[in-house]
């Protein structure tokens, strides 16, 4: 006889997660640590929710590492930043064969140094057939992206490769940084704050949001559940009854 499970089946969890990494620089001053402490937390953060999503069995993952807006703070504070990303990519190439994570990037990397850059296209080339993927938003901005994407449709009717006329939602998508990857299903933002910060603007339509009062470095798997738990809630109609 079987025996049964009194433990309840949890249910699949979004295909594709997306998450506001905010509150590291207010981590750091409730400790009365500088803000790249903060980043350094944060950054810690992110492998543990990474590596939780594969647990999981989430395909994708898009974080928002660095705005367009935030070449605004202090040059030391830049600095800090692009250097723990530098060191997490090369620490990534290291592992790569064992972890098997797929790398993308989302966002204008023209402003990043040539070193930067190169980590990133080798760790995009190095990857490329890995199943589960992570998506760095890095120097990206959901209005730029979208004006981007307008212009490069514009250089293709222009140079008579595309006809305005044929503009769909469907075509206009394959020219955002995301093509190919379905919209996040939930996203995230931990910190308190109530507001999308300029963060996948075309891809969010219907996403899930869920606000969490806690900093980005205090964020572990168990607020994950509890997001995803808040997310299979939700009701998703799509305009439908």
């Amino acid at each position: 006889m079987a025996i049964p499970n009194n433990e309840a089946k949890k249910p699949a969890p979004p295909c594709h997660i997306a998450i506001i990494m905010d509150g590291n620089g207010r981590w750091a001053k409730n400790r009365g640590l500088p803000r790249t402490a903060g980043h350094a937390a944060g950054a810690e953060a992110f492998r543990k929710i990474a590596n939780y999503c594969r647990t999981l069995g989430v395909q994708y993952l898009t974080v928002y590492a660095f705005s367009t807006e935030n070449w605004k703070r202090s040059q030391e504070e830049v600095a800090g930043i692009m250097k723990l990303l530098g060191a997490y990519l090369k620490e990534a190439l290291r592992d790569m064969e064992k972890n098997r994570v797929k790398f993308c990037f989302f966002g204008d990397l023209t402003r990043l140094s040539p070193e930067l850059r190169k980590l990133c296209d080798q760790a995009q080339r190095q990857s490329r057939e890995y199943d589960v993927q992570v998506n760095f938003c890095l120097n990206y901005g959901g209005r730029d992206e979208i004006v981007q994407a307008a212009r490069r449709f514009a250089q293709k009717v222009a140079a008579g490769e595309a006809e305005a006329d044929a503009l769909t939602e469907g075509v206009f998508e394959s020219y955002l940084y995301s093509a190919g990857v379905p919209d996040p299903e939930l996203i995230v933002r931990p910190s308190g704050e109530l507001r999308t910060s300029n963060f996948l603007l075309w891809q969010s339509a219907y996403s899930e949001y869920v606000f969490m009062n806690v900093l980005w470095p205090d964020f572990g798997p168990e607020e994950l559940d509890r997001a995803i738990e808040e997310y299979h809630r939700r009701s998703r109609r799509f305009g439908g009854v």
